[in-house]
């Protein structure tokens, strides 16, 4: 595996971790991780690249090592977080973002969001949630009133191969041993001897406010930025999978200049399922590897 570096930085009043691997002097590449993620997440993706880029991996806020947000999560956070995080490491030139699933969705936002400050994005399932309307505003409420009563919790786990098995069930492409590396960054060991997640398990209450794709599509047509976005074919339960063929294609025609791919033999989680193949599309599409 290609080593990888940890740093620490404070800003929006928070500790966030940054992973990175390769030399500042080679192309960068920021990743970002998505939902109940972390920035080890990708080893396997980088450990596939063939050009040497030097890659910036953040663990978003309550997620991996950060810290977590005493005040709870709001989702505009993550483009302040992103912001930050690009002016520490890339401050005067437009920068190339691979995001997946959730980093997907904050970085083909954000592109739109500064536009001068994103050249190339590639979106990795990150296409936004499924479409809502205001009719399910009252139980949204409802059940986000409930769980501040009750906040939700994650469960313990007997030892770290239970772990491992629980991402098997979740992935079952992985094998033992990804399955294994990944859970030492997924979870952590208590004083008790038991282990538990290391995310902040507050990320598991509902937003009290409804997904708004309308507010996404307006953002995403501001994006200067070449965009890919890479389907896998095995995907389940992603928001996209309940958009007719019309409403997906609305999605696409957001973006000024769009281009797409469909990868073979894979689920949701294809940086573990299809490093090589998805390491390939990536380094075609980013101009430093041309």
């Amino acid at each position: 595996m290609k080593p990888d570096r940890s740093s620490f930085h404070e800003y929006n009043n928070l500790r966030h971790h940054v992973r990175t691997w390769g030399e500042p002097r080679s192309p960068i590449m920021f990743l970002l991780h998505g939902w109940m993620d972390v920035s080890a997440s990708f080893q396997f993706l980088v450990d596939a690249f063939k050009q040497d880029w030097y890659v910036v991996a953040p663990d978003w806020r309550g997620f991996g090592l950060t810290q977590w947000a005493s005040e709870g999560y709001w989702f505009p956070d993550y483009y302040a977080d992103l912001d930050a995080l690009l002016d520490l490491y890339q401050p005067d030139a437009p920068v190339h973002l691979v995001g997946h699933s959730m980093g997907g969705v904050i970085a083909c936002t954000y592109a739109g969001i500064r536009p001068e400050r994103v050249s190339h994005v590639v979106s990795l399932e990150g296409f936004g949630l499924a479409r809502t309307n205001p009719g399910q505003a009252q139980a949204r409420y409802r059940k986000w009133l409930d769980e501040l009563r009750e906040p939700p919790r994650f469960r313990t786990y007997r030892s770290w191969a239970e772990v491992a098995e629980r991402l098997k069930l979740v992935n079952p492409g992985l094998d033992d041993r990804k399955a294994q590396f990944l859970a030492q960054h997924w979870a952590k060991e208590t004083e008790d001897g038991t282990v538990v997640l290391r995310s902040d398990p507050r990320h598991k209450m509902v937003n009290p406010q409804l997904f708004r794709l309308e507010e996404l599509l307006a953002c995403w047509q501001q994006a200067a930025a070449q965009v890919l976005w890479v389907f896998a074919r095995q995907s389940k339960g992603t928001g996209y999978l309940k958009d007719t063929p019309e409403q997906l294609d609305e999605r696409r025609r957001a973006f000024r200049n769009f281009h797409e791919v469909w990868l073979e033999d894979c689920g949701h989680m294809m940086h573990h399922d299809q490093p090589q193949r998805l390491a390939e599309l990536i380094e075609k599409f980013l101009p430093a590897a041309r």
